[in-house]
C-alpha cells in the first residue's frame, strides 16, 4: 500500500510510485471517468468522516471538485500546488518528493520553483492516456501518504472497473494538508 513508502529508501519509494504510474496508464479517460473517480474518493471520505478536498483535472479544466466537512480552503490551495507539481514534472507529487530525497536534495531549496505555488507533498497523481499526461487526481486533508493512497486506489479501482475503494487506511484519519 502507498502509505508504506514512508518506510522505504527514497529511491525504492520513487521506483514503486513510478510503477504505479505505469500501471495506471489508461486507453482513454473522459470527463465521465473523472467524475466517477472523484465520486469514489468522495464517498470513501463521507464513509470515513475524512476532512477531504478532492479534485480531478482533465484537459486543463477542473472536472470534479468536492470539499467535505472539516476541510478548509487551505486544502484546496494545497491541491493547486500539488497539481502544478504534477504538471511541471509529469509525475505524482509524492514521486517528486522521493526523487529529490533520493538525490540528497530538497525540493524547496533545489527545485527553483516558488514554494507558494508548488509542493512535493503527496496527494496528486497523474492521469495518463497512452503515456500522455492529460490531468491529475488530487486529495488533500489526510497525511500526504494517505492522500496519495486514496488517489491511487480510486484510479486503480476505476481501471479495473470495480469501483471498490478498499484503501486499507481504516477509519483513523488525521487532518493535514
Amino acid at each position: 500500500m502507498s502509505t508504506e513508502y514512508s518506510h522505504m529508501a527514497p529511491s525504492d519509494a520513487c521506483a514503486a510510485i513510478t510503477a504505479e504510474e505505469e500501471e495506471l496508464d489508461f486507453v482513454s479517460f473522459t470527463l465521465e471517468d473523472a467524475w466517477a473517480v472523484g465520486v469514489a474518493i468522495r464517498n470513501w471520505g463521507l464513509d470515513n468522516d475524512a476532512p477531504l478536498v478532492i479534485a480531478v483535472d482533465l484537459g486543463g479544466q477542473r472536472a470534479f471538485h468536492s470539499a467535505l466537512q472539516g476541510s478548509a480552503a487551505l486544502n484546496a490551495a494545497w491541491l493547486d500546488r500539488k497539481f502544478r507539481t504534477v504538471a511541471h514534472y509529469g509525475h505524482a507529487s509524492l514521486a517528486v518528493r522521493y526523487d529529490f530525497a533520493a538525490n540528497r536534495s530538497s525540493f524547496r531549496d533545489d527545485s527553483l520553483l516558488d514554494p507558494r505555488r508548488y509542493t512535493d507533498a503527496g496527494g496528486a497523481f497523474p492521469i495518463r492516456v497512452e503515456g500522455t499526461l492529460v490531468g491529475a487526481v488530487g486529495v488533500s486533508g489526510l497525511e500526504m501518504h494517505e492522500d496519495h493512497a486514496l488517489a491511487v486506489t480510486a484510479l486503480r479501482a476505476h481501471k479495473r472497473g470495480t469501483g471498490s475503494m478498499d484503501v486499507g487506511l481504516g477509519s483513523t484519519v488525521k487532518s493535514t494538508p
